[in-house]
């Protein structure tokens, strides 16, 4: 328990006007004429998942700049059950700046612990240089996976057959080089991973039930990480968290029954 310091498409279709038509009134902004919100990137994962369909939808933030995400599982004790999404640098371990030995940047190899480390610890998975994010050789499933979204996305998803009836929904999101005045880029000068995140990753969350088939249920802001990604508590103290606020804008979730 952490610690606290194929999908058809009739689905989509009908997921997509359920999410660009019931949350527009979350997304529309001050204004004299309402605007029609657009239909957001579309991200299809465990598609060969037997479970209910699950409907996630992100509403990017003022400072959202190519951040990394994850999205998860857990039963209501804390224990992992199940990745819906992850940043495709991560679960490949292969980043598109990583290999610089030709002079000029090229995909290769990087580890980066500190990016998302509430999601690795709660994999559980560490791998034989003491991380827990995949390397090359264990790469995690396309399934699952997928570059970052440029701006507002829905990620459709399938649940496993052994999803407990009420369970938690977590998603966690870093951005590099959103220093602020605490988070500084000479705070911790011996600590490679740290220059990495900046301000660490935050952590959202929502508890889904039987209401998640009625309604779109909103996750909220709970913590942040370890700045470096040494162990994968969440840290509940938010004070000195700045700009990575505003990264993400909203994001709810909604189940939908399995359309074969």
């Amino acid at each position: 328990m952490r610690k606290y310091n194929t999908i058809s498409a009739t689905f989509m279709a009908l997921s997509l006007i359920m999410i660009t038509g019931s949350l527009a009134t979350y997304s529309c902004r001050s204004s004299r004429t309402a605007k029609t919100p657009a239909i957001p990137d579309t991200l299809i994962t465990n598609w060969e998942e037997k479970g209910a369909g699950l409907v996630f939808y992100f509403e990017k933030g003022e400072s959202f700049n190519h951040p990394l995400m994850a999205l998860w599982v857990e039963d209501t004790a804390g224990n992992y059950l199940q990745t819906l999404y992850v940043a495709e640098s991560i679960a490949k371990g292969i980043y598109g700046h990583g290999d610089k030995s030709t002079g000029k940047w090229l995909p290769g190899p990087i580890r980066r612990p500190a990016t998302l480390p509430v999601w690795a610890h709660s994999r559980g998975v560490r791998e034989d240089d003491g991380y827990y994010i995949p390397t090359v050789n264990t790469a995690l499933p396309d399934a699952m996976t997928g570059a970052t979204p440029p701006g507002d996305f829905v990620i459709m998803s399938h649940l496993s057959q052994n999803i407990p009836p009420v369970f938690d929904i977590y998603f966690e999101i870093n951005q590099s080089w959103d220093w602020n005045e605490y988070w500084t880029n000479n705070k911790y000068p011996d600590d490679e991973d740290y220059k990495t995140s900046c301000q660490p990753a935050l952590v959202y969350k929502a508890r889904i039930g039987k209401s998640g088939y009625e309604n779109p249920v909103e996750l909220s802001l709970i913590g942040h990480s370890h700045y470096s990604g040494k162990d994968g508590d969440i840290y509940t103290d938010l004070s000195t968290i700045t700009t990575a606020k505003d990264i993400t804008r909203k994001a709810w979730v909604k189940l939908e029954l399995n359309v074969q």
